[in-house]
């Protein structure tokens, strides 16, 4: 059986149900260095039939490829070391090598390591520069070698850095560097999605790896969060208060510059370069905060509005154009000459270029981007987009003098031109339903998609799905009584489930609406998300689920979709009985909300714009929690959905085809439900 092509590195020893053809499929469109989208449940083993796949396309032709493991959570990266050992165990190959990677600041051990950002990183380049970082300054070829004899997690990684014994001495190295060295070399490399999909942290991971774009095989897992982050990574904010920091942080490196150049003329015209930055600094800011005083006149009554990307690039021009006129262009010589140059993408360019190369001293204490590096970003985005109609600019009310945000409405832009660089894609997830239209949002064309929908392998009737059609979350018909419906639902579910129970809602205000207090929940303990809460609360509500499991107590766990509970969390070895979910999360109505809508419609059609823009991202966050208690051949669990839109045809058709849903009419009847169900579906150990 594993003479099939792809089934020697398969870290199972037989394959389970579905992996076969995953991996068929996976390798077909790789052979065409293609993109392949596969929305596979849990329980096939899809990160194994990926990898699998990945593994043979990369080892299999004559140049050598390097596979590259997208995650968006930290916590999936565990998943992938371990099987990438269970591979090691079982395979007749040579050992894979793999490097587990995480953010600089993440795997820092220097004091000031839990600054994140621009802030982190010119403190990390201060102290490089200065030679204060002896990790950094501390080779260790012997502990690379460790890295890549056996697979480590990144936390193995960073402590292992700190004692490892290299010509016979104990020695404290950075793990950052040494992983990036290792990297060179590894088969796997296992990081965040800003490694390839954000253009700086792309362009000096690869190039410190000494890799292309064409050398990678890339597997994206949880691939459903893609559009979105990509999206969200080229989001910035524009104000007169950070072009005004931007200018003192110009104004300090200027100073910086003017004292060495008096030890030598040759940084005369650095010295002019960032003379002028300053002065556009300077001139930009006023223009700004005219301009803002004039939208926050024209705001009347409304929370935002739309403005034009060409506008704020005016704005940018007339500070130009008004330093130029007063430069003595006597005193520039060489390249200095250049912001004199009446082109206008010439001087947008070098603007963001010194801006960007902008040193400033960071306070250790301090976690705030230097303003000139924002403002650098803003500017890029402008520049790259502002001529198309893929860019929304939305100027508010909001802070000291108003603000613009900027927000890219077309992930395919950016993603679209890496997939067709890279040498295969694999984009996997249990949601990323239908495929097409993932490929449609990431820009990637008809000849170099591949895709395929696998049934789940878990019995229905041990995850029945039941909708309540006597509530909603629909904005109209909110109130106190529709809440006491959601509220009864909730209590006599509970009452007759005997384990854990997760219950998901929209939005923190319908968390705190419906949990507000009042809410009697005899015989059980509620654990409420909260926006601040970090992965060691994740991982110690994990612990308090199992312990409740183990003494046949309850736990209520209350979560918002698309949060820390509702995603990316293995709840593993049947510890939730049941999930809630309340109500559908559609995005609330605003300026990008429409401009979003509008650009989906205008590009991929009426008839595809509102299940693209709104219906199928909210079933997919509902799927996602549906599928946190099975984990797992044995497990059971019920699925109670508190709002009657999901067997509604516009929700209905955004579900997999093979979903069967049963209705009740009041809080009665779905306490009956799970009554009914425990009492005949009982977990398997397995």
């Amino acid at each position: 059986m594993r003479e099939q092509a792809g089934l020697s590195w398969l870290a199972h020893p037989n394959p389970r149900e579905g992996q076969t053809e995953m991996i068929s499929s996976c390798l077909e469109t790789l052979q065409k260095g293609g993109a392949h989208l596969a929305s596979a449940p849990t329980g096939i083993g899809k990160t194994a039939a990926a990898l699998a796949a990945a593994l043979e396309f990369a080892n299999s032709g004559p140049e050598r490829k390097t596979v590259m493991f997208l995650t968006p959570r930290q916590s999936q990266h565990k998943i992938v070391v371990d099987t990438v050992r269970r591979i090691n165990d079982i395979s007749q190959h040579e050992k894979i090598s793999l490097v587990d990677m995480i953010g600089q600041s993440s795997m820092c051990v220097e004091p000031f390591a839990g600054n994140r950002g621009a802030s982190f990183s010119l403190l990390c380049a201060n102290h490089r520069k200065n030679r204060q970082c002896k990790p950094w300054l501390t080779a260790a070829p012997e502990f690379e070698k460790r890295i890549l004899s056996d697979p480590l997690h990144v936390g193995e990684l960073v402590e292992m850095s700190k004692t490892h014994v290299e010509n016979g001495q104990k020695t404290q190295t950075c793990p950052w560097k040494a992983a990036r060295n290792a990297a060179k070399e590894a088969q796997v490399i296992v990081c965040d999605y800003n490694h390839l999909f954000i253009e700086g942290v792309r362009t000096a991971s690869l190039k410190a790896m000494g890799l292309s774009l064409h050398d990678l095989v890339i597997i994206v897992d949880e691939a459903h969060n893609l559009p979105d982050r990509v999206r969200r990574g080229m989001q910035s904010r524009l104000t007169p208060t950070m072009v005004r920091n931007a200018s003192s942080e110009v104004e300090e490196h200027l100073g910086n510059l003017q004292k060495m150049a008096a030890i030598t003329e040759s940084m005369n015209d650095s010295v002019e370069l960032k003379r002028w930055s300053l002065e556009v600094c300077k001139e930009f800011r006023l223009v700004l905060n005219r301009e803002f005083k004039s939208l926050v006149s024209e705001l009347a009554g409304d929370k935002e509005m739309q403005i034009k990307a060409k506008d704020v690039l005016s704005w940018l021009e007339e500070a130009f154009d008004k330093v130029s006129a007063h430069v003595s262009q006597s005193r520039l010589t060489g390249d200095g000459l250049m912001f004199a140059n009446p082109n206008k993408n010439i001087r947008l360019k070098l603007f963001k270029e010194l801006l960007e190369t902008n040193e400033v001293d960071v306070d250790e204490d301090g976690d705030n981007e230097p303003s000139a590096h924002l403002l650098a970003q803003q500017i890029d985005v402008l520049d790259r987009f502002g001529n198309g109609t893929a860019l929304c600019l939305v100027f508010d009310g909001q802070g000291r003098d108003g603000r613009i945000v900027t927000h890219l409405l077309d992930a395919g832009l950016v993603a679209g031109p890496i997939f067709e660089r890279v040498s295969g894609a694999i984009l996997m997830s249990g949601t990323l339903n239908p495929p097409n239209m993932f490929a449609d949002l990431l820009g990637i064309t008809q000849e170099m998609r591949g895709q395929m929908i696998l049934p789940s392998p878990f019995a229905k009737e041990r995850r029945p799905i039941v909708v309540a059609t006597d509530v909603t979350t629909l904005y109209r018909e909110r109130g106190v009584e529709n809440t006491e419906k959601i509220r009864n639902h909730i209590s006599s579910v509970v009452q007759n489930t005997p384990g854990n129970v997760a219950v998901f809602v929209p939005s923190y205000d319908a968390l705190e609406d419906i949990f507000d207090g009042t809410m009697y929940l005899p015989g059980t303990k509620k654990i409420i998300e909260s926006k601040m809460w970090s992965k060691q609360d994740i991982n110690a509500t994990l612990v308090d689920l199992e312990e409740a499991q183990q003494k046949r107590k309850r736990i209520v766990l209350a979560g918002v979709f698309n949060g820390r509970l509702s995603e990316g969390v293995d709840y593993a070895g049947g510890i939730l009985d049941c999930v809630i979910c309340v109500g559908i999360q559609n995005a609330p109505p605003s300026v990008f909300q429409k401009a979003y809508a509008n650009y989906i419609k205008d590009k991929f059609g009426q008839g595809n714009f509102w299940r693209y823009a709104n219906s199928q991202p909210a079933i997919n966050t509902i799927l996602q929690a549906m599928g946190r208690p099975i984990r797992a051949m044995g497990d059971r669990a019920l699925i109670v959905l508190l709002d009657r839109r999901n067997i509604e045809r516009t929700y209905a058709i955004c579900y997999p085809p093979d979903i069967r849903m049963n209705q009740v009419s009041d809080s009665e009847g779905s306490g009956r439900f799970a009554k009914r169900f425990f009492s005949k579906v009982h977990r398997l150990e397995i």
